[in-house]
């Protein structure tokens, strides 16, 4: 397998996760994630992987039901780690080994997440699923992404979504949205571009961390990422 990245790190949708089921995880969904990080991981890439809680918990939205913003945050922090252990578990089940990291500590459910802890995991060639977002209320998982590639020195970050890239305005609203192959950090920020939000672009810009933002749902889309084929957005 000819790859254009060797350490990746792959942020994955929570939403995603629901498939056609609206809520919770779909176990289609998460075989087909599974099979897909395992070709690559096979072709030699190492893996590191966020993944969201929006499918179970997003604080967010518990905050404008009364919720306090810090329980909320708390809440969805802890609904990754139900998305990390179940996608380590189909990681696991086709022979592909895993290790779940918290960035808050929950032995043993999973091991207290460091830098080094990660690095270890990948080159042992596990894939390491890192939860929790930053550990810390107020930031999201983009951010915790961000902060997560940089720190594992990932040669890029992945934002596997179910839109085919950026786009000028949201595609599903807006027939006429027309999409980037590729688009400045500034520009994403000057547009008010919702690629991520504005702490996880601003911190990959700071740290000159490339993104590409492309479909996970489409099956193979990874493999085509990681080959350096021309899908989705790159922002630089």
């Amino acid at each position: 397998m000819r790859t254009k990245y060797s350490r990746v790190l792959l942020k994955l949708s929570g939403e995603s996760l629901m498939g056609q089921q609206g809520y919770g995880i779909d176990t289609q969904r998460l075989a087909d994630y599974a099979t897909q990080i395992k070709e690559i991981t096979d072709g030699g890439v190492q893996v590191a992987i966020v993944i969201g809680g929006g499918n179970i918990f997003r604080g967010l939205q518990g905050a404008a039901k009364g919720f306090d913003r810090v329980k909320g945050d708390q809440m969805g922090m802890l609904a990754t780690v139900i998305n990390s252990l179940a996608l380590s578990s189909a990681l696991e089940a086709i022979g592909q080994p895993a290790k779940v990291l918290t960035a808050i500590n929950m032995f043993p459910i999973g091991e207290q997440y460091s830098k080094w802890r990660a690095i270890e995991a990948l080159e042992k060639g596990e894939v390491a699923i890192i939860s929790c977002g930053t550990g810390n209320p107020f930031f999201t998982t983009d951010t915790g992404s961000a902060l997560r590639a940089i720190e594992v020195e990932a040669d890029v970050m992945l934002k596997g979504t179910r839109v085919d890239g950026v786009y000028t305005a949201d595609p599903e609203k807006d027939p006429s949205a027309v999409k980037f192959d590729e688009i400045t950090y500034d520009e994403v920020l000057s547009r008010g571009l919702k690629v991520m939000d504005l702490t996880a672009t601003a911190l990959c810009k700071e740290n000159k961390m490339p993104i590409v933002v492309f479909d996970m749902d489409h099956v193979g889309n990874l493999g085509k990422v990681i080959a350096g084929e021309n899908i989705g957005t790159l922002v630089y």
